[in-house]
């Protein structure tokens, strides 16, 4: 996963409601957005605390995820959950995309609307049975979204209103909004995304556990983890110490020492190379924190010493 040398990672939906330079639509929490000029940097790390739908017009980009890299191109979809990436960008094509931020709280009322529905008279027509969510229903970082008549109806709606001058008004966009949802619920295309769609309606904030997990390597805040994981900075920090028994600071420096002793044994990486992967701001912070936890430098570690 490559990681930018910088201190702190941008926030994605922050800076798009901020910016002035998107072409977008904001209702509350909701937020749809075409996005045409490329950042500067090469790499970009990001970070956002809601899961977000990236559909690709034209160029290509690269989100590298804990889970592995998500390459996108033009006609392409993905579906990213809240949490951080590392964004690889290229400038030899025009690039354009269009992002779509969909807040928990949205998809757990289309989710138990739609759970609602069979009793909702003798003659309604109940849809179609929405996957039950599964125990790893979150365990991801992104998933590739297949098109489907409900997402390609959805896609083109929202390019038309983009093209326009004026906005679209507010009940259209959620009600556009609120008919991927169903679709996505109900249908066959995407199990996976219907299943995490399904679990957010039994949950009223995110796993703090599987956020942890997904994140631990990049480098923000414990008040971005507190965002990442829907809580205030102090019940994030209780609710951290009941779930793993230790603070989430020393949690995380144990955590990202660990995984930099396996990759000192399995990959070829220079010691630089590793503080960086695993979240530490500079190598001499890195080795000596390794050097307390094991008892030797990186470097000797690797060698076996």
């Amino acid at each position: 996963m490559p990681t930018p040398h910088n201190t702190s990672m941008l926030n994605l939906y922050q800076d798009i409601r901020s910016s002035l330079h998107f072409n977008k639509f904001e209702i509350g929490d909701l937020l749809f957005a075409e996005y045409t000029c490329p950042l500067q940097q090469r790499m970009v790390g990001l970070w956002a605390e809601m899961d977000y739908l990236v559909h690709v017009v034209s160029g290509r980009k690269v989100w590298h995820t804990a889970e592995g890299d998500w390459p996108a191109e033009a006609g392409q979809t993905i579906f990213f959950r809240k949490g951080a990436a590392v964004v690889e960008q290229f400038f030899d094509h025009d690039f354009c995309l269009l992002l779509f931020f969909v807040p928990d709280a949205f998809v757990r009322d289309v989710v138990r609307e739609l759970v609602r529905l069979p009793g909702a008279g003798p003659a309604a027509a109940p849809p179609a049975p929405p996957p039950a969510p599964s125990p790893d229903a979150a365990a991801f970082t992104a998933l590739r979204v297949q098109p489907d008549v409900g997402l390609a109806a959805f896609l083109q709606s929202m390019i038309a209103y983009f093209a326009r001058t004026e906005p679209p008004s507010e009940p259209l966009l959620r009600l556009k909004l609120e008919e991927l949802v169903t679709s996505v619920v109900t249908g066959t295309h995407n199990p996976r995304l219907a299943a995490y769609f399904r679990s957010l309606a039994d949950h009223d904030r995110p796993s703090l556990r599987a956020i942890m997990e997904s994140n631990y390597r990049f480098r923000l805040t414990l008040e971005e983890f507190a965002a990442l994981c829907h809580r205030s900075l102090s019940s994030f920090k209780r609710d951290f110490r009941e779930a793993y028994g230790e603070s989430p600071g020393k949690w995380l420096v144990a955590r990202r020492l660990d995984h930099a002793a396996a990759l000192l044994r399995g990959r070829e990486m220079s010691v630089t190379e590793i503080a960086f992967e695993c979240g530490f701001e500079d190598a001499s912070h890195f080795s000596r924190a390794f050097r307390a936890r094991f008892g030797t430098p990186p470097s000797a570690f690797r060698r076996g010493g």
